[in-house]
């Protein structure tokens, strides 16, 4: 996979990317995530803060489509992930994350924002690697995931007031960390609308 597949890419904050075979490593900065706070703000527990630096690698896609990517990262710090995001604009976006969570877990977690953000624990992962997956049909999308690559299980559905064309792509995130490599296996991108959305397939 040589950088040559990706030249029609491009970055929102952007950060350091390297392109080796079928991997991607891209580095997340230092205290960065995309998370809009509505203003809560716990006594114990880490909140996450209203952040909009974290690096983002998109492309831009019409209409309806599939994406799946294997992450992983050596989960150091608090809500480090390996991510994938749809995203129209600062305030209307949705991602996927395999997150060292504040439970101590790993797990895919996942957040839909429009205008404030909502922030949704799926289920625990065993081990440092897990597939994530959108899948879009019009305005409806759906976050599945995956331990083989092959039997995808659905970890959210939901809908976005969004144009035919929208940014999709790869987020590195360190929200309360020093950040560090975000690995990403075995991308595709397909224009293609799924029979069922629920089922990502």
């Amino acid at each position: 996979m040589s950088q040559a597949n990706f030249k029609n890419y491009k970055w929102l904050n952007e950060e350091s990317i390297k392109f080796k075979e079928d991997t991607i490593i891209m580095n997340a900065s230092a205290q960065s995530d995309f998370f809009c706070n509505n203003g809560s703000i716990a006594e114990e527990g880490i909140t996450p803060a209203s952040l909009s630096n974290a690096p983002f690698f998109y492309t831009e896609v019409s209409g309806d489509f599939v994406m799946r990517v294997k992450t992983s990262h050596a989960f150091k710090d608090t809500y480090d992930s390996a991510s994938i995001m749809v995203f129209k604009d600062l305030t209307v976006w949705a991602k996927a994350c395999f997150e060292l969570t504040d439970f101590n877990t790993h797990a895919v977690v996942s957040v839909v924002t429009n205008q404030t953000s909502d922030d949704a624990n799926g289920c625990n992962i065993e081990g440092n690697e897990v597939w994530l997956q959108v899948a879009r049909s019009g305005n409806s999308f759906a976050f599945h995931y995956s331990t083989d690559g092959k039997k995808f299980d659905m970890m959210r559905f939901f809908n976005l007031p969004v144009e035919d064309t929208i940014k999709v792509g790869l987020l590195a995130q360190a929200p309360t960390g020093q950040g560090g490599e975000r690995i990403y296996q075995n991308y595709t991108l397909e224009y293609r609308t799924v029979k069922n959305i629920r089922m990502g397939e």
